[in-house]
């Protein structure tokens, strides 16, 4: 059981000591479970201080040249295998980290994928149009099931659009997490790093009709997180993963012809929109909990690939130049 209890401590060190979300933890488990299925052995049959740099080479070159992994994929791997040696390395288990001088394949940087303005309008336009009270009231009473679904998938949009928070954010919201009075929401971020993020008058409004609308919808019931839906047995619970992701598919499809539509790319979005009104990029870094800079630059790409298309779209000379070539 010599490799499986390594693992575990490992996996527990991430989890508690550097506060890893329990998906990156899954993940980290996986890929080492791999790479120990790769040379042959079970995990408690391993033992890490016999597999040499040759080893972690060939694993690399079948990832990617055998079982075609796209580079982000390998080098995700990679680095979980990487971060189990460090660890080791500390606990003293083993005397190098044998990954270090690894090459990995090319990282393809593809551009971020966002929403256009338009289609953002768009989605206002249609959803507010969708929520309105059929019997003409100002403020929505959702007594239907459908009334209720649709002001939540509306108001998470908003939310997501307005703050650029990550998906896995959203979903540990809480109420407790709102600051009306001051405007703002209180995000949990990777391992647990806090920040405030500033919200406007109109998704404070959102987020007010919302709860009342949730408190219509299911009377008596204390929310354990800020967006719910039923259970099987009919029960309040908080909302998951794969319903948040196909909330944003299915309503961004309405208005976007985009085929990538998930929270993530609401979070480019929420990110470009700033960066093209003039916003500070170290402000946008702040705002989405980057603790690099460099993870907030890959925005100034993408803002700077939609300028050179309108020259090129729009400069006669732009034009002229592009025939000559």
């Amino acid at each position: 059981m010599y490799l499986c209890s390594v693992i575990q401590r490992f996996l527990d060190y991430i989890a508690v000591e550097r506060k890893y979300s329990p998906r990156t933890v899954e993940t980290y488990g996986d890929d080492l479970r791999e790479f120990c299925a790769f040379l042959g052995v079970d995990e408690a049959d391993f033992d890490p201080t016999q597999v040499d740099e040759s080893d972690v080479k060939t694993w690399v070159y079948e990832l990617a040249e055998v079982r075609k992994n796209a580079p982000r994929s390998v080098h995700q791997k990679l680095s979980a295998l990487h971060s189990l040696y460090r660890f080791l390395l500390r606990e003293g288990l083993v005397k190098r980290d044998i990954t270090r001088r690894v090459l990995l394949p090319k990282l393809d940087k593809p551009l971020p994928k966002f929403f256009k303005p338009q289609e953002m309008e768009a989605f206002e336009k249609h959803s507010e149009v969708s929520i309105q009270p059929s019997d003409g009231s100002d403020l929505l009473q959702p007594s239907a099931e459908d009334d209720f679904i649709s002001l939540r998938d509306y108001t998470i949009i908003e939310v997501l659009y307005q703050t650029g928070m990550r998906q896995a954010e959203l979903l540990g919201l809480t109420d407790a997490d709102l600051n009306m009075q001051e405007g703002s929401v209180r995000i949990f971020g990777k391992r647990s790093k806090e920040r405030i993020v500033p919200i406007g008058d109109r998704l404070i409004q959102l987020l007010r009709d919302y709860q009342a609308a949730r408190a219509a919808w299911m009377p008596g019931v204390v929310a354990p997180t800020l967006f719910v839906a039923r259970d099987r047995q009919g029960e309040m619970r908080p909302l998951s993963r794969t319903t948040l992701y196909n909330i944003v598919r299915t309503r961004m499809g309405e208005v976007s012809t985009q085929q990538k539509r998930s929270p993530h790319v609401l979070r480019h979005t929420f990110a470009t929109t700033m960066l093209n009104n003039g916003a500070d990029i170290r402000t946008i870094q702040t705002l989405l909990g980057h603790a690099n800079l460099r993870a907030t630059q890959i925005y100034t790409h993408a803002t700077f690939s939609q300028m050179q298309k309108a020259y090129e779209n729009a400069h006669p000379r732009a034009k002229r130049g592009k025939k000559e070539e």
